[in-house]
């Protein structure tokens, strides 16, 4: 468990830092954590779904150092998402 945190936070902050004018980048502290630590880990189980499952490449553990550039990738598809959400949420209120 505390892995799979660890692995999603590297993730997350990657993500973060690749992705220029983040929509997050105004959180500090826990709640900037927390963000990372969401993202990461559902990037990674995107990583893995995209990889392992789709493409045949990887072993069967999702939350594992070996996979660690398909979490971040994983992580920056679903940072794009969310970034694009929050800005359409922005526009229509």
């Amino acid at each position: 468990m505390i892995a799979a945190l660890l692995v999603g936070f590297v993730a997350g902050a990657a993500a973060r830092f690749l992705i220029p004018f983040d929509t997050l980048r105004h959180l500090h502290g826990p709640k900037s954590w927390g963000a990372s630590i969401a993202i990461g880990c559902v990037g990674a189980i995107l990583g893995w779904l995209i990889f392992a499952v789709g493409l045949g490449w990887g072993d069967n553990n999702i939350f594992d150092w070996g996979s660690i550039l398909g979490s971040i990738i994983g992580a920056v598809i679903v940072l794009m998402i969310v970034n694009w959400y929050l800005r359409i949420k922005r526009i229509a209120t």
